[in-house]
């Protein structure tokens, strides 16, 4: 999809939605003293800084976060940010455990521990000197379910049938319930290989979300970061899309800009609304519209409606969140955590991810993440 496309995309979801909005580029990388993100390069005398900056987690966000450092040290070539895709568990803890400066995590830090243990959002105020960890939503990454199966160019799945299949009550690919939303399609007899991520996995989280949600019961597990389902464990988002690329008559979830890099074909989801949904930018950005906020203050976490009916919506999306202390970094790592993710939300950051399949964060998000970093002290 080009450039053009894209901001022509944004341009339509802006006029109907309020969202995706695209527009030229700011490109002063420091924090800007103002709410507004595209305001960065009004800002009177500011400097790079100079240093390291460790950060880890999803592998979601990797294309993304990896051409935002490029354009970053176009600008502040004095700073060297490092980036480890290991997956949005191990990021957070990471995290928490010191080790990194942020983390990138496509699911928010959890409120709640699991059998008694102290919470994600504890264990991080902990690793913050006692004061909160925030969650800034920072890139937008569809989730395809992505697929490689002999002449089929075309694949329509809805909530049920895709439950079925990863729960593996679906077995081979001409069952009835995948001819049903296929007609004209000639579907091979074949067992239907699936491959999911075997490590901790944000993305295996919002998928087995939308699952639950629109499975209409055939997803029997709770959404988790740990996968529950049939098939076979590839690590992190590179894996999973190498597995369909190289294995005929398979199937995955996976971010879309990993499906496009693998040339893997991309389902259209029948939501219920009329017309199957085609995965683009625009109905990411429709699916988005009906996400509502989840946290208090600066911390914006965000509750996606995965069952959404939206004409035109595409519902398998994520917010992968960069994940920062409010308070407690020392001052030299303070100061790189905000003039980076400062610039990363900023609309040059931001409108260097639509070549690479992620879809912008909207105008309104924007604005409040980039408050909630100045905030950062």
């Amino acid at each position: 999809m080009s450039v053009n496309r894209l901001f022509r995309v944004g341009s339509v979801a802006v006029a109907s939605l309020g969202v995706l909005a695209l527009s030229a580029c700011g490109s002063d990388p420091e924090p800007s003293g103002s709410s507004t993100p595209d305001s960065a390069s009004s800002s009177a005398g500011a400097e790079c800084p100079k240093g390291t900056l460790n950060a880890e987690g999803s592998s979601a966000q990797k294309n993304a976060i990896e051409e935002v450092i490029s354009k970053y040290n176009e600008k502040c070539a004095d700073v060297t940010v490092n980036y480890n895709p290991t997956g949005s568990g191990a990021g957070i803890k990471q995290f928490n455990a010191n080790q990194v400066d942020f983390a990138g995590s496509d699911s928010a830090l959890k409120t709640e521990g699991k059998d008694g243990a102290e919470s994600e959002a504890a264990q991080a105020a902990k690793r913050c000197q006692g004061n909160p960890a925030v969650n800034l939503p920072m890139v937008i990454g569809p989730v395809a379910i992505a697929y490689n199966v002999d002449g089929v160019t075309k694949l329509v799945l809805d909530g049920p049938t895709a439950a079925k299949i990863f729960q593996g009550t679906i077995k081979t690919w001409n069952d009835p319930a995948i001819a049903k939303l296929n007609a004209g399609v000639t579907l091979p007899s074949a067992p239907i290989s699936v491959f999911f991520r075997s490590d901790e996995s944000g993305t295996t989280e919002n998928f087995t979300k939308y699952l639950k949600a629109a499975g209409g019961g055939a997803w029997t597990g709770e959404p988790a970061k740990k996968w529950t389902g049939t098939g076979a464990g590839k690590e992190k988002s590179a894996g999973v899309a190498e597995g369909v690329k190289s294995t005929k008559n398979s199937i995955t979830y996976v971010e879309w800009s990993y499906a496009v890099d693998n040339k893997l074909g991309v389902a259209q989801i029948d939501t219920g609304s009329g017309t199957p949904v085609e995965l683009s930018a625009e109905s990411a950005g429709k699916a988005l519209a009906a996400a509502k906020p989840a946290g208090t203050g600066s911390d914006l976490a965000l509750k996606l409606d995965y069952a959404t009916k939206a004409p035109g919506a595409y519902p398998i999306i994520l917010v992968t969140y960069e994940i920062a202390c409010t308070k407690g970094l020392p001052a030299e790592k303070t100061a790189l955590v905000k003039s980076f993710l400062s610039y990363f939300v900023s609309k040059d950051g931001q409108s260097s991810l639509t070549e690479l399949n992620y879809a912008p964060l909207p105008a309104e998000i924007q604005t409040k993440v980039d408050a909630a970093i100045q905030a950062i002290s």
